[in-house]
Parts: C-alpha cells; sequence; structure tokens
C-alpha cells in the first residue's frame, strides 16, 4: 500500500483497510493540530489509488470496513470519490462500510444529491472533528468554521442518510474559557445530535500554535480536574433526542467512559462527580500511559 508520511484515523477504524487517497489536509490551520503539518494537501494520482484498491484483494478476509485517509478526503470532487468508492465495492465486495474524515467546508461543498449520491455508493460514516461549540473559542483554535456552520453539515449529512461521528476536544478552551467551552460544547452536540460523538483530551505538542500560545502564557491548560468537570457540564448540557453513544476513552483521556445517551447521562454524570469529589488521582489514567 502506498502510504505518504503518518497515517491518523479514527479508534473505531482499528480493525478498516486505510485507504490514503490524499495526503494531508486541505484546511491544517488548527493551532493544536500537529497531524499534517509536515504535508502539503493534494490529491493522490488515480493510478496509485486503483494499485492500492488492486493489492488490497490480497488481504480479503480480514477486513469489511474501509477507511478513506488522509484529514478531509471528502474535499475530493464527488466523481472521483464515487470512482474511488465503486471500484473498493467491485474489488472487495465483502466491504460493509466506507468511512472518511470531513471538515465543515468540504460537507458544505457538497449538495444534497451529491452526499445521497456518495451515501448510496457505499460512504455510510463522516468523521467530524467540531472541537467545541464555542464561538470564541473556535475562531482562537482557527477552526475555520462557526457553530451555525457546523450545524449546518450535521443536518446535511443526517438528511443524506450516512452516520455522523463527532469529535470535541476537552481543555481546549484553556482555564479561561474552560466553562464556556463546555456548556456551550454540550448544547451544541445536543443541536447536531451525531450517532456518536467523543471527547478527546488536548495534548499540546511541541511545535504547534497552541504550544507557542502556552510558552507565551497565552494559554493555560485545565488541570485533571478542571478537565473532568469539562466533561461533567460538556454532558449535563448534552440533552439529545436520539440514540447517541458518547465515549471518551481515547488514550489521551484520564477518565474512560462508554455511555448510551440520553439513557445513561444522569449515571455517567454523578460517576463524574464522585471521582472529582474525591479527588483520589489513582482513579484516574496514569500520565505515562496518555498518549495522542
Amino acid at each position: 500500500m502506498d502510504y505518504v508520511g503518518s497515517i491518523f484515523r479514527p479508534p473505531s477504524e482499528a480493525n478498516s483497510l486505510i485507504l490514503q487517497i490524499a495526503v494531508g489536509c486541505s484546511h491544517n490551520k488548527c493551532t493544536f493540530c500537529h497531524s499534517f503539518k509536515d504535508k502539503k494537501f493534494y490529491i493522490k494520482d488515480m493510478k496509485t489509488i486503483y494499485a492500492d484498491i488492486e493489492e488490497a484483494k490480497q488481504y480479503r478476509g480480514s477486513f469489511d470496513k474501509v477507511f478513506l485517509a488522509d484529514g478531509d478526503s471528502l474535499i475530493l470532487p464527488t466523481e472521483v470519490l464515487l470512482d474511488i468508492i465503486g471500484r473498493i465495492r467491485k474489488n472487495l465486495p465483502e466491504v460493509k462500510r466506507i468511512g472518511t474524515y470531513a471538515n465543515t467546508k468540504a460537507i458544505l461543498k457538497k449538495t444534497p444529491e451529491e452526499l445521497i449520491q456518495l451515501r448510496e455508493a457505499g460512504l455510510g460514516i463522516i468523521y467530524q472533528g467540531i472541537e467545541t461549540g464555542n464561538k470564541e473559542v473556535l475562531r482562537r483554535i482557527k477552526k475555520g468554521a462557526f457553530p451555525h456552520k457546523q450545524l449546518e453539515t450535521a443536518e446535511k449529512i443526517k438528511a443524506a442518510g450516512m452516520l455522523l461521528s463527532q469529535t470535541v476536544l476537552l481543555g481546549i478552551g484553556g482555564v479561561e474559557l474552560s466553562k464556556e467551552h463546555a456548556i456551550d460544547t454540550g448544547k451544541h452536540l445536543s443541536d447536531m445530535s451525531p450517532d456518536f460523538a467523543s471527547a478527546l483530551t488536548v495534548m499540546i505538542v511541541p511545535g504547534t500554535e497552541l504550544h507557542k500560545q502556552m510558552l507565551e502564557g497565552k494559554f493555560e491548560l485545565p488541570d485533571k480536574f478542571g478537565l473532568l468537570t469539562e466533561l461533567k457540564l460538556m454532558l449535563e448540557n448534552m440533552n439529545v433526542k436520539r440514540n447517541c453513544f458518547f465515549t471518551s476513552n481515547h488514550a489521551s483521556n484520564y477518565l474512560p467512559i462508554r455511555a448510551q445517551l440520553p439513557e445513561e447521562r444522569d449515571k455517567v454524570v454523578a460517576m463524574i462527580n464522585e471521582v472529582i469529589t474525591t479527588g483520589d488521582e489513582r482513579i484516574l489514567r496514569p500520565e505515562h500511559m496518555r498518549a495522542l
């Protein structure tokens, strides 16, 4: 398989075939992100993509899902995506679902008809990193989209019949906007009502703009229990109207959680509150076991 640079995928795609159809991220301006800083965005040539699909035949039986990398493959022209998906389905008939990352800009560029075409072809799930529901935090981290546009994308994806998985970041508002970030993000997730929602914790990577801001005293990350307080506030304000599977079990998090919302929300909130109240760090994931 032709892989350029480090490859990133959602935790739920751990057993998927990773097919890199583009390199890097078309936005690549987020202050906290280091993932694609060493890559200039470009679409791979079709000959290389076709060759990878052909090579994947030898691994048949090892996977039933395909993930299209890199950072926001949905930005590719619809006809190109339909060609790639069609070749996957023809050559790898055991594949049951195809997924990809997508940023707000990429989703908004697609018409409702194009999204339906992609879903009918086999694109079953969209992973979207919204990070926060607070407009000021989104501006500071240079996300390139505000809440009302993120909400528009969620409605488009759901209307097309695709699954929607959204990721938010604990700590991204810093100490200064911690409370506002948590409350607004919970409310924002309520409005968007994704099928899956995941909370990761910001880990400040040297070389990023956020790291520079921290060194200059312009950004301070909440401590462990401050991050847990954010998680509690977020869930308290997340009143989804349909089933949403919520997790915070990523390796970056101090307290792993898996919960079906809305029915398990109050139980989980009570558990988090108990951990905060006791202040017992032995309950939390040790620092040396945390990772991106």
